[in-house]
């Protein structure tokens, strides 16, 4: 490849014919992925909405990059989610591929191929990071960088192992490239925000190397597809390549550790509550903040209702105290009927310990700003109060603490009150001087949580169900 390259001379892949060949396969390979989002449901059929071949006619193995919505029916009625795959075909897997297979079709285009998950072929990884590298146009894709990154020819490839919504390959212990699953149109808070953060000069925040997206949109009449899916502006983000933080490690891994030692957490617990609140001040520089009143309050709490309405629809263990956590939000509804206003900034949106990385001389980075996947991505993107990021690190260490036998509240109790005296230090504000803003963003947090382990880990629920059922009870305190 050339720098700035562009691939129009492939012919476009056939999308109903791929359909054909690939469509049993997914059926059954699909829900099995940990990032699915539609498990539970049954899979009517699939359209493809992009449909690219990265490597020229001819080449063994090929790569088809394919973006494809899975049509499902569920109790409301039907739905769709839009997910990215990249496709190996080879005639015959090599044994160290053999964990990738998706199938061996036996009609259509693919008939007498073997298919299979390309991020685990080494060779077929190299061509993204290429493509990036030459900031490449090959198709719909659009591959773009940073002026001043310089991305290495040859760099070794991995898929990384951790269980997320999303797939991850590391490259050389330099890059990490975070590849989104369930793609959804519009601003992608992923890259949006570490690209603010890095021109805010913010080191909390990795920023941005390359990343790249597809332009869907933008199709001419009698167009296989759905042109109107990426949005107005015809642009779906895929991925973002990033400084891979070497010798770090998560900071659920580090409270886990200190558990099992018996070890206080508490520096640790002030030193990130620190850190989030730098990354809060940036974005508040960077984004001017909004203030909430009575209207924005009144919405604000009718959404943390009906995920909790929806959410004992769907998991009968929590209806029992569905009343008492309505309490929580009721508590803040009636603050904000007054002269109460809080002020809403961009945010994290899903922070937790897992999302928090220690380097080895003490300094923690926060990473993965796409918010909780399972919402929309306009949503993601609203300004909210700080405290829900708080929240989430606070509900973190209650999940940390109750992985160890006796379970430890005293534990987390501790790191709760370090971390946001640490929040304290640097913003001027504690968030505990909030209780009802903060019991009520704690009791949304629990709610999705239970929602996302009935549906992926269920014999993780009795987890969020013990703080739920402390949440729920009257007058609750919000610690552990």
């Amino acid at each position: 490849m050339s720098e700035a390259v562009t691939r129009a001379d492939l012919p476009p892949v056939a999308r109903p014919e791929l359909i054909e060949s690939l469509g049993p396969l997914l059926r059954s390979w699909l829900p099995r992925q940990r990032w699915f989002a539609g498990k539970g449901r049954p899979v009517r059929g699939f359209t493809v909405v992009s449909a690219t071949d990265l490597v020229p006619p001819g080449s063994s193995p090929r790569l088809l990059h394919l973006l494809v919505r899975a049509e499902q029916t569920s109790p409301d009625g039907p739905t769709a989610d839009c997910y990215q795959l990249l496709i190996g075909v080879r005639r015959s897997l090599p044994p160290q591929l053999a964990p990738a297979l998706i199938g061996r079709p036996d009609r259509g285009p693919l008939r007498g191929g073997t298919v299979y998950e390309a991020l685990y072929d080494p060779r077929l990884a190299a061509l993204l990071l290429e493509a990036l590298r030459m900031r490449a146009r090959i198709g719909e894709l659009r591959f773009e960088r940073t002026a001043h990154t310089v991305i290495p020819s040859g760099l070794p490839s991995r898929v990384l192992g951790v269980e997320q919504s999303n797939s991850s390959l590391v490259y050389g212990d330099t890059f990490i490239l975070k590849l989104f699953r369930r793609i959804l149109p519009g601003t992608h808070p992923d890259l949006e925000l570490p690209l603010v953060l890095a021109t805010e000069g913010c080191g909390r925040v990795p920023p941005p190397a390359a990343w790249f997206h597809a332009e869907v949109g933008a199709r001419g009449p009698g167009a296989d597809a759905e042109p109107a899916y990426a949005g107005p502006d015809g642009v779906l983000v895929l991925g973002v390549l990033q400084p891979f933080l070497g010798g770090a490690h998560d900071g659920w891994d580090l409270a886990l550790g200190s558990l099992g030692r018996g070890e206080d957490f508490t520096v640790q617990a002030g030193a990130l509550g620190r850190a989030t609140a730098e990354v809060h001040g940036a974005l508040a520089r960077a984004l001017p903040p909004v203030t909430l009143g009575g209207p924005q309050i009144e919405a604000l709490v009718r959404g943390m209702v009906r995920r909790l309405d929806d959410t004992a629809r769907a998991v009968p263990a929590l209806r029992p105290y569905a009343r008492g956590l309505r309490t929580a939000f009721d508590a803040l509804g009636q603050l904000g009927t007054g002269r109460r206003s809080w002020t809403a900034q961009r945010v994290h949106g899903d922070l937790h310990l897992g999302q928090c990385l220690r380097a080895p001389d003490g300094e923690w980075s926060l990473i993965d700003f796409e918010g909780e996947p399972a919402r929309p991505l306009t949503e993601r993107r609203l300004p909210q109060p700080a405290v829900r990021d708080v929240a989430g690190i606070l509900r973190s260490f209650d999940y940390a603490a109750r992985q160890h036998r006796p379970w430890s509240p005293d534990w987390a109790d501790a790191c709760r009150n370090a971390y946001c005296a640490g929040y304290a230090r640097v913003s001027g504000r504690d968030p505990r001087h909030e209780p009802v803003l903060l019991r009520a963003y704690e009791t949304d947090k629990a709610v999705y949580e239970v929602l996302y382990e009935a549906r992926h880990r269920p014999d993780w629920l009795p987890v969020p169900l013990a703080a739920v059922e402390r949440l729920a009870a009257p007058d609750t305190p919000s610690h552990p």
